[in-house]
C-alpha cells in the first residue's frame, strides 16, 4: 500500500510554527482590544454552539432513557418465558399500559428462540387503523406469528380495546415474519447490553425513531421497543444561536437524521413504500455541507459558503448508545462579530510583512529539527512498505526523537519476530527444531534475556525442557509441576536485577502442553500487566502449533502402527509367508537410504525427501495389503491337487479300490476254475502297474521338474483306467457345488457308475459369473489402467488339467488368483483420501510385479514409465522371494544362486541393469543376508561374473 504523503514537510510546518507565532505576537501588541473582543465573541459563539448541541443531547437522552427502563422491565415479564399463545396474550395489558404510559414508544416487540413473535402497537392513528382495518373500539393491535403443533407458523392480529378486551382475532396466513432473521434480534442476541439502532423513519407513521432491543432475562427471548425522535427536530429549531444559524444532526453516511425542518429531510426512495433521509448535498444547505467537510475535532472552523464567511462547530451525539452520529451547528460570521471584521485586512497585511520578515529565521529552525523527524518518517514509511530492516539511526539531540527511533526500533524487532514465529510455525515440522527457534523470536519480541519452553509429561506430571535460549538464569533440565484447569502465571526474582516468569501453555481443548519460561530484567516494562497480555498471546500461538504438531505426530504413529498390524496380519494369514511384509520393506529401505547417501556414482542426484521417503515407506509396508483378499490353499498351494485339502488321498483311494477289485477278480476266476499260479501272476502284474502309476501320479503332484510331453501323454493313459462308483455323489454337498454338478448332469447317473480314474469334468469348472474383473485392457469397467490376461475361468479343479501343469503347481487360474493381489492393493489404496504428498503411495505399492520389457502386470508399464522408487520396489521383492526359505513349493535359494538369477532377469530386462548392479556391487545384499539368511544360504558370491552376465546382451 503506497502511503499518500498529507499535510507540511516538518520544516515547512516548523517554520510556520514561527511565522505564526509573530503574527499572534504582532497582532496582540498592534490591536489586543481587537482581539480581545473578538477571541470573546468566538468564545462565546464556541460556548453557546456547544450548550445548543448539550441541550440537545440531553433532551435526546430524556427522549430515550425512559424508552430503556421500559425494556429493562419487561425483560423480566413472565411473557419471555411462555410458549402458548394464550399466555402471551394474557401480558398484552402489560405492553398496552406501558404505550400509553410514554407516548414516544410507537410499539413494543417480542422475538422467541423457535421464531415466534407478538408485537403491540397503539391504534392512535388513522392511516394505521385503516391499514390494518381496525374495529371501531379496538384501542390496540397484537401481531403474532406462533408456530402450532403441526411445526406451521401461523401469523394473526388481534385487536384489544382499552381494558385490554379481546374484540376480535383475524389469522393472516401471509404473515410470516421471522424475528430471528432481523437486525434488531441478531444484534441483541449475544449481548447482555441494550443494544440501539441507527435512526431511521418508522414505514406506519412516517416519523423518525430508533429501536432498542435487549435480551431478557431467560438468555433466550429478545424484547424490543421502537421510539419516536419528533421532539428531537423540533429542538433544533428551538437553539438557533442567530437568525441565520443552522442546526443537523448527520450520520455516518452524512444523512441527514435531524432538522428543523424534517419536510425537507425525507425522502421516498424510487420503485419503493420505503422512506428515508436526504443527504447533506441533497438537502441544500450549503452552511452545513461545508462545514461537515471540515476537519472533525470538536473546535469552532471557519469557513466560507454562499459567499459569506460561517463559524461553525461539528461535535459527536453521543446521546443514542452506539450509533455515531455528529451535531452540526454554524452562523454567519457577521451576525457574531459585527464591525469587526473591517479590521480583517489591516491585520493581514501586518501578518504578511511578519511572516516575510521572520520566514528565514523559522526555516533554519525547522531544518534542524525536521531532519531529525525526517529520518524517523522515513523508516515509518520503510515499515509500511513491509520493511522492517533496522539501519542506524544518527543521535538527535532531541529526547522525543531518540524516543521516536528507540520505539521504532522495538516495533521492527517485533514485528520481525511475529513474521518470523508465523514462518517457522507454518513451515518446520519437527517439534524439536520449530521450539528453538519460536522461543529465539519471543525472547527477541519480549526484550527478554533469555528463556526456556517445556513440554509437560503427563505419566509422571513434570515438566521436560525442550528448548532453551539465552542465558537460563538457574533452569534446570526438568522438574515437577502441579497442573491445575485454569491458567496460570508465576513470577519470582533470581537477584536483584532479573526476574523469571512462567506462562502456561494450554491447546485449544483448555489442556496443558507446557511451559513457557522467560528470564527477563526486574523492570517497570516487563511487570506491567500489557507485557504479561502480551506473551499471554504468544504463547497462544506456541501452545496451539504444540498440540497440532503433537497430534499429527500421534496420528502418523498410529497410521504406522495400522499398517505394520495390516501387514503382520497378511504374513499371519499364511505360515510359508510370514515376515515377507516386514523384509521386503526393510530391504526396500536399505537400498533408498544407501542410494540417497551416495554423493557419486550413477544415482548421486537420487534424493528422496522428508515426505517421499515417508510415501515409499509407506508403499513399501502396503505392497502385499491385498493379499488380504487371496485365499491360503492358492497362495500355500503346495502341489498341484491342492485345494483346501490335498486331493491325492482321493486318487489314491481310487488306486485302493482298483487293488480291491483286482484281488476280486483274481479270486473270483480261480473259484471259476482258473488256474491259480496263471490267475495270481496276472494278479501280481496288476498290482505292480497300479503301483507303478499312483508313484508317477503321485511324483507329477509334486510339481518339483519340469512335466515333458511323454509324462503328460503317460498321466492321459492313466486317466483312461476305469473304476466303479456303487454310492451317490450328489449326497453330502454343498449347495455351489451341487449346482455345478447338476448343472451339466441334470439326470442321475444309474449306479454302479463306471468312471476314469483321473478326469476333469464339467463341475470342476468354476465360471467368473458375476464377479468378473475389470483388469482387461478393453473393458469399460477398467477405470484403473490394468492390462492383465484374464482365464476363462474363475477356477479349474480338474485333475488332469492340474496334473498336467508343466513347471511348479500353480494353474493359470490359480496364478491369476495370485497375481490379482496388486490388483486388490492398487483399488484398495486408490480409494483412500492419500494427502497430496501420500497420493504417490498406491503407485509405489503396487508397481513392484512390473517389468523394463513392459510385459509385468497389473498395468504392463514400459520401462520408461517407471521410476526409480518402483524399480527399487521390484528388485527387493525379488530378491526377498528368492532367498527367502518359508515357500512351500522351493527350497531356500543360495545367495549366490538368487543373484544369479536376477542377473538373467536383469539380462531380459525385467529388472533394471544398472539398479542391480548398484545392488550387487555396493554389497547390500550381504548385510541383508546377515541379519535375515540362514548360515547354509550365505555362499560366495563371484561379482564380476555376474555383472557380466547382467551386461550381455538380450537373448
Amino acid at each position: 500500500m503506497k502511503i499518500q504523503a498529507r499535510g507540511l514537510p516538518v520544516r515547512a510546518a516548523i517554520a510556520g510554527m514561527v511565522v505564526g507565532a509573530m503574527v499572534i505576537m504582532t497582532i496582540v501588541v498592534l490591536s489586543i482590544g481587537w482581539f480581545g473582543s473578538r477571541q470573546i465573541l468566538l468564545d462565546t459563539a464556541t460556548r453557546t454552539a456547544r450548550d445548543a448541541g448539550q441541550i440537545t443531547i440531553e433532551r435526546s437522552r430524556r427522549m430515550i432513557d425512559p424508552g430503556a427502563a421500559t425494556l429493562r422491565t419487561l425483560t423480566f415479564d413472565p411473557i419471555v418465558t411462555s410458549t402458548r399463545l394464550e399466555d402471551r396474550l394474557s401480558r398484552v395489558g402489560v405492553f398496552a399500559a406501558e404505550l400509553s404510559a410514554n407516548e414516544l414508544v410507537s410499539a413494543i416487540y417480542v422475538g422467541f428462540e423457535n421464531g415466534d413473535f407478538l408485537l403491540v402497537r397503539p391504534l392512535d392513528q388513522r392511516d394505521i387503523r385503516q391499514r390494518f382495518q381496525a374495529p371501531t373500539q379496538a384501542n390496540f393491535l397484537v401481531q403474532t406469528v406462533t408456530t402450532n403443533a403441526q411445526g406451521v407458523r401461523v401469523g394473526a392480529y388481534h385487536f384489544f380495546d382499552a381494558s385490554n378486551r379481546l374484540l376480535l382475532q383475524r389469522e393472516i396466513p401471509d404473515y410470516q415474519f421471522d424475528p430471528r432473521q432481523r437486525a434488531w434480534y441478531v444484534a441483541a442476541k449475544d449481548t447482555v447490553s441494550t443494544v440501539v439502532s441507527k435512526p431511521y423513519v418508522f414505514f406506519s407513521t412516517r416519523q423518525v425513531g430508533i429501536s432498542l432491543s435487549k435480551l431478557a432475562t431467560n438468555g433466550k427471548t429478545i424484547v424490543a421497543l421502537d421510539m419516536t425522535l419528533d421532539d428531537l427536530a423540533n429542538s433544533l429549531g428551538d437553539l438557533r444561536i442567530t437568525p441565520g444559524s443552522e442546526l443537523a444532526l448527520v450520520g455516518e453516511q452524512n444523512e441527514v437524521v435531524a432538522y428543523r425542518d424534517m419536510r425537507a429531510v425525507l425522502l421516498q426512495r424510487e420503485n419503493s413504500d420505503e422512506i428515508g433521509f436526504r443527504t447533506l448535498s441533497d438537502l441544500g444547505v450549503q452552511a452545513l455541507t461545508r462545514l461537515q467537510a471540515q476537519p472533525q475535532d470538536e473546535r469552532a472552523v471557519s469557513y466560507q459558503a454562499d459567499g459569506k464567511d460561517w463559524l461553525g462547530i461539528s461535535m459527536p451525539f453521543d446521546a443514542i448508545e452506539g450509533v455515531r452520529l455528529r451535531l452540526l451547528v454554524t452562523a454567519p460570521a457577521d451576525e457574531l462579530l459585527g464591525d469587526l471584521q473591517r479590521s480583517r485586512d489591516q491585520l493581514i497585511l501586518i501578518a504578511t510583512g511578519l511572516i516575510l520578515l521572520f520566514l528565514p529565521l523559522g526555516w533554519w529552525a525547522g531544518s534542524s529539527i525536521g531532519k531529525a523527524m525526517e529520518q524517523v518518517a522515513a523508516r515509518a514509511r520503510r515499515m509500511s512498505a513491509f520493511d522492517f530492516s533496522r539501519p542506524p539511526s544518527q543521535a538527535s539531540s532531541i529526547r522525543e526523537v531518540s524516543t521516536l527511533h528507540e520505539v521504532v526500533d522495538n516495533v521492527s524487532v517485533t514485528v520481525e519476530a511475529f513474521l518470523d514465529i508465523s514462518h517457522v510455525l507454518g513451515a518446520e515440522a519437527r517439534i524439536d527444531s520449530m521450539l528453538g527457534q519460536v522461543l529465539e523470536k519471543i525472547v527477541a519480541a519480549t526484550r527478554s534475556d533469555g528463556g526456556g519452553v517445556y513440554l509437560w509429561q503427563r505419566q509422571d506430571g513434570s515438566m521436560l525442557r525442550a528448548a532453551q535460549a539465552g542465558p537460563q538464569g538457574g533452569l534446570q533440565e526438568t522438574f515437577a509441576y502441579a497442573a491445575n484447569d485454569a491458567d496460570r502465571l508465576r513470577s519470582r526474582a533470581l537477584d536483584a536485577t532479573h526476574q523469571r516468569t512462567e506462562f502456561e501453555l494450554r491447546g485449544r481443548s483448555g489442556q496443558l502442553e507446557g511451559l513457557l519460561v522467560l528470564v527477563h530484567s526486574a523492570d517497570q516494562m516487563h511487570a506491567a500487566p500489557e507485557f504479561q497480555a502480551f506473551v499471554t498471546r504468544l504463547t497462544g500461538m506456541l501452545a496451539v502449533a504444540i498440540e497440532t504438531r503433537q497430534l499429527i505426530e500421534a496420528q502418523k504413529n498410529l497410521f504406522d502402527a495400522v499398517i505394520r498390524v495390516l501387514a503382520d496380519a497378511i504374513d499371519a494369514k499364511s505360515p510359508y509367508t510370514g515376515g515377507h511384509c516386514e523384509r521386503v520393506p526393510e530391504l526396500a529401505l536399505m537400498l533408498v537410504d544407501q542410494m540417497s547417501a551416495d554423493q557419486t556414482g550413477p544415482y548421486a542426484a537420487f534424493q528422496l525427501s522428508e515426505n517421499q521417503r515417508y510415501a515409499f515407506y509407506l508403499g513399501a509396508w502396503l505392497h502385499d495389503c491385498g493379499k488380504v483378499t487371496s485365499s491360503e490353499h492358492i497362495v500355500d498351494k503346495a502341489t498341484k491337487l491342492e485345494g483346501i485339502y490335498n486331493r491325492i488321498h482321493e486318487i489314491r483311494m481310487r488306486f485302493e479300490v482298483l487293488w480291491r477289485d483286482a484281488e476280486i477278480s483274481s479270486l473270483r476266476a480261480q473259484l471259476a476254475g482258473a488256474d491259480a499260479t496263471t490267475a495270481q501272476a496276472e494278479l501280481s502284474q496288476t498290482q505292480q502297474q497300479l503301483q507303478a502309476d499312483f508313484r508317477f501320479v503321485a511324483e507329477s503332484n509334486v510339481g518339483g521338474e519340469f512335466m515333458s510331453d511323454e509324462a503328460i501323454a503317460r498321466l492321459r493313459q492313466v486317466a483312461q483306467t476305469h473304476w466303479q462308483r456303487h454310492f451317490d455323489d450328489t449326497l453330502g454337498l454343498g449347495v455351489e457345488e451341487l449346482r455345478r454338478l447338476l448343472r451339466d448332469r441334470p439326470t442321475p447317473v444309474e449306479l454302479p457308475a463306471t468312471e476314469q480314474l483321473l478326469a476333469d469334468r464339467a463341475d470342476h469348472i468354476v465360471p467368473w459369473g458375476d464377479q468378473r474383473p475389470a483388469v482387461e485392457i478393453d473393458d469399460p469397467r477398467n477405470i484403473y489402467g490394468f492390462d492383465m490376461r484374464l482365464p476363462a475361468q474363475r477356477q479349474n479343479m480338474g485333475e488332469l488339467h492340474n496334473l498336467s501343469i508343466r513347471r511348479g503347481t500353480l494353474t493359470d487360474e490359480d496364478r491369476f488368483a495370485i497375481n490379482d493381489h496388486i490388483v486388490q492393493t492398487y483399488i484398495m489404496l486408490k480409494k483412500l483420501p492419500w494427502p497430496a504428498h501420500l497420493e504417490q503411495v498406491p503407485h509405489i505399492a503396487a508397481t513392484h510385479h512390473e517389468k523394463m520389457d513392459g510385459q509385468g502386470y497389473p498395468r504392463r508399464l514400459p520401462g520408461e514409465a517407471l521410476q526409480t522408487t518402483d524399480r527399487i520396489m521390484a528388485l527387493a521383492d525379488i530378491f526377498e522371494a528368492l532367498t527367502a526359505a518359508d515357500r512351500p513349493y522351493k527350497p531356500p535359494k543360495t545367495l549366490s544362486e538368487s543373484l544369479r538369477i536376477m542377473a538373467f532377469m536383469s539380462k531380459d530386462r525385467h529388472i533394471d541393469v544398472e539398479l542391480y548392479l548398484y545392488f550387487l556391487r555396493n554389497g547390500i545384499w550381504r548385510v541383508y543376508a546377515q541379519r535375515y539368511l540362514s548360515p547354509a544360504q550365505i555362499d560366495e558370491v563371484d561379482v564380476d561374473a555376474l555383472a557380466r552376465i547382467a551386461q550381455a546382451p538380450a537373448r
